[in-house]
């Protein structure tokens, strides 16, 4: 009776591992789940914190859409992930998509000084960083009109890696429009 007595007292750590599996694995299956139905948690401060949706547009992407789209692998993009703008997705490149809004569409003219100016009209909150907050150099884009096919990208946020400094990204790497779900903005 004794040495059953003790079994009972002691803390089983298979059943807590257990616990804790089904927990974490529940969690996963709904972060998967919620990602097939095109939901996205955004943990960045370019927009509001919290649960987003990506919706089909109905019509052509406008200026002041605020849309996902994945950049392309390219070199530029690969140093943000290295240097952490840029958070791990199932983009290519192995990315998150980018939350942004668009500021300017092809056959626009940009032009990149202290500030973005957008067919000569300055684009709001658009300050041009020459260094981040680690105090590494950024690099302006070098403006001029924006391609067929692409769109220039801003975030109000002055910490923002956007088009102020990649330049225009493809229109084919567009998700889709994002919709708030439920977000937080500290």
């Amino acid at each position: 009776m004794r040495r059953r007595e003790r079994r009972l007292q002691r803390p089983n750590h298979f059943v807590w591992f257990y616990r804790i599996s089904s927990v974490s694995l529940l969690t996963l299956g709904f972060v998967v789940l919620l990602g097939g139905a095109g939901f996205r948690i955004n943990v960045t401060p370019s927009e509001p914190l919290g649960l987003w949706r990506i919706v089909e547009p109905d019509g052509p992407i406008l200026v002041g859409d605020l849309i996902f789209i994945c950049p392309p692998t390219t070199n530029e993009m690969r140093e943000a992930r290295a240097r952490g703008y840029l958070r791990s997705g199932l983009c290519a490149g192995h990315v998150a998509p980018l939350i942004k809004t668009v500021g300017a569409t092809a056959g626009q003219a940009i032009d990149i000084r202290e500030e973005v100016r957008i067919d000569g009209r300055p684009l709001p909150h658009s300050r041009i960083s020459r260094t981040d907050g680690q105090g590494r150099e950024m690099v302006p884009h070098v403006g001029g009109v924006v391609p067929p096919a692409t769109v220039f990208l801003h975030s109000e946020f002055p910490g923002s890696f956007d088009s102020r400094y990649f330049g225009p990204l493809p229109m084919e790497g567009i998700l889709g429009l994002a919709l708030e779900v439920w977000t937080y903005a500290p």
